[in-house]
């Protein structure tokens, strides 16, 4: 029987954007600042779950999925801005664990989805991985909403947008080892150990290779 457990960025606001008229709300000055922002957040994310020790990432991913949703809040329409809400919250999940990580893990996904529905790419695939490890790894119904098959479906539109990802081909092929499709988990763990790191992801990506090293060796 397999387990479940859940998988492993604010500046002040811009005085001037806060005095403009709503008919400027999309000027290249906001869409800085909401950039700015976004960006301290991944940033902040990328240490603490490559670099953080483990007693100190619970609540620091508690305090920045606050931040997240403060900034999907007010910037609702902007898909960039929902997928990272829901990396974060799917990280801060996965740190919790247990039955008090459920609800959280359900928001992820509603700001994932969400995102997808304002943009199908999903920020270049990131929102398809995340709802493809949390899909796997929350347990199913009636306590979940795990499911192998949409984690599956979540996989495979991942890498029809970015085939040659670290990210993608790493929880893909976690997620092939433990459905027992050994033959194709170390076919994409090492795609994923040779992947191009993202520039913007870097940090991360390049543990997540790491992992995918790891992984090949138990295949």
């Amino acid at each position: 029987m397999r387990t479940h457990s859940f998988p492993r960025m604010f500046l002040p606001r811009s005085l001037i954007a806060a005095a403009i008229g709503s008919a400027l709300m999309l000027s290249p000055l906001t869409a800085s600042a909401f950039e700015g922002e976004l960006f301290s957040l991944k940033n902040r994310w990328e240490h603490t779950v490559t670099e953080m020790p483990a007693n100190e990432r619970e609540s620091t991913l508690k305090a920045l999925a606050g931040e997240a949703e403060q900034l999907a809040e007010q910037y609702s329409d902007e898909a960039d801005v929902l997928v990272w809400q829901g990396i974060v919250l799917a990280s801060y999940a996965r740190e919790r664990g247990g039955l008090g990580a459920l609800g959280i893990a359900g928001d992820a996904r509603d700001a994932l989805e969400k995102a997808i529905e304002i943009d199908p790419q999903g920020l270049n695939g990131s929102a398809y991985v995340t709802l493809g490890a949390l899909y796997d790894r929350a347990p199913g119904r009636p306590l979940g909403f795990g499911n192998s098959d949409t984690a599956e479906r979540m996989f495979q539109r991942a890498l029809e947008i970015r085939p040659d990802g670290i990210d993608v081909n790493y929880y893909y092929a976690a997620f092939l080892k433990e459905e027992g499709n050994e033959q194709a988990a170390r076919e994409h763990a090492q795609r994923a150990v040779n992947g191009t790191a993202r520039d913007n992801r870097q940090t991360s990506d390049e543990a997540l290779r790491r992992d995918a090293e790891a992984l090949l060796k138990q295949l």
